[in-house]
């Protein structure tokens, strides 16, 4: 495993300190230190492999980590923090990903025996251990990347020998209830989404708990087991997120901002901002772009 660990850091020694695209559909890779504000946000469904240094992430009051002898799967839309460090060497954080597409897990299930339902779990986000046959499946995905004219053909069965050696392992019931429409997780998937959709509207927690056809209590605990968030909690997450992009991008002052993002009072989210992100909403933008200039990296 380990010349398959210094492959994969080989192939994917072109990424740069942002999410950098292979030309392999739903395969990305990042490379060295990124911005700290860009690590604090909503991030999509996806198998992520460490390659060197080391990553933490953070959803609600759960902390993670993970370093290149495990992996991490995201199973649904989490608005996350996370913090990258280098190897203990001094060698610069390295990681590739792969994007989940619901489509194709459904695709490859049924080609497969349904999974136990004594393996399943409660969370959306866990990390486990890397295993030969994972790696080995990511080295054949990534030497791609040096002979694109084969990625049409061979890409798609390789993101399937992915999904199988995960499907095999201890998180494989995320990724088979996320394909299946009526488990608890694809219900909780789908009130995500039209959180994200509506995030500036009010919240009743009794509709969305409709929507996935649950009582609001189930709801409400299914929920906070997959996301470490409330639903309250994950919609205000959305909004301070969001209102960090507008204000980055010169979208309004403070006050409009608020308001485009849901909030009644300005006041309120300034405080919530700062409670948030360490500063109040135009300290923390212009710390920031003042960051990006001094590093040469985009702010956004």
């Amino acid at each position: 495993m380990k010349d398959a660990l210094q492959e994969l850091r080989a192939l994917a020694a072109g990424a740069r300190n942002r999410l950098t695209e292979t030309g392999i559909p739903r395969v990305a890779m990042v490379q060295g230190v990124i911005p700290q504000h860009q690590l604090a946000a909503v991030y999509e469904p996806m198998i992520n492999l460490i390659l060197q240094g080391g990553k933490s992430m953070t959803v609600g009051d759960r902390t993670l980590h993970y370093d290149p002898a495990t992996y991490f799967v995201m199973s649904v839309e989490l608005p996350a923090v996370g913090a990258v460090r280098p190897s203990e060497q001094g060698d610069p954080y390295l990681a590739v990903s792969l994007t989940l597409d619901p489509t194709v897990l459904a695709t490859l299930l049924t080609d497969l025996p349904p999974p136990s339902p004594d393996s399943r779990g409660v969370s959306a986000f866990e990390v486990a251990a890397v295993t030969p046959a994972l790696m080995d499946a990511w080295v054949r995905m990534l030497r791609l990347v040096r002979h694109p004219e084969d990625i049409p053909a061979l890409a798609p069965a390789y993101e399937r020998e992915i999904l199988y050696r995960v499907l095999q392992g201890p998180l494989g019931w995320m990724l088979s209830d996320i394909a299946a429409p009526d488990s608890a997780l694809a219900r909780i998937g789908k009130a995500i989404q039209w959180i994200r959709q509506e995030f500036a509207l009010p919240l009743r927690v009794e509709s969305l708990a409709e929507r996935a056809a649950m009582s609001s209590s189930a709801f409400h605990r299914h929920f906070k087991a997959a996301t470490a968030l409330s639903p309250l909690q994950y919609q205000k997450r959305l909004r301070l997120l969001q209102s960090r992009k507008l204000l980055l991008g010169g979208a309004g002052n403070v006050t409009s901002v608020a308001m485009e993002v849901g909030y009644e009072s300005p006041t309120q989210f300034s405080r919530e901002y700062a409670r948030a992100f360490g500063l109040p909403p135009t300290q923390d933008a212009a710390r920031i772009i003042a960051d990006a200039r001094r590093h040469g990296v985009r702010a956004l």
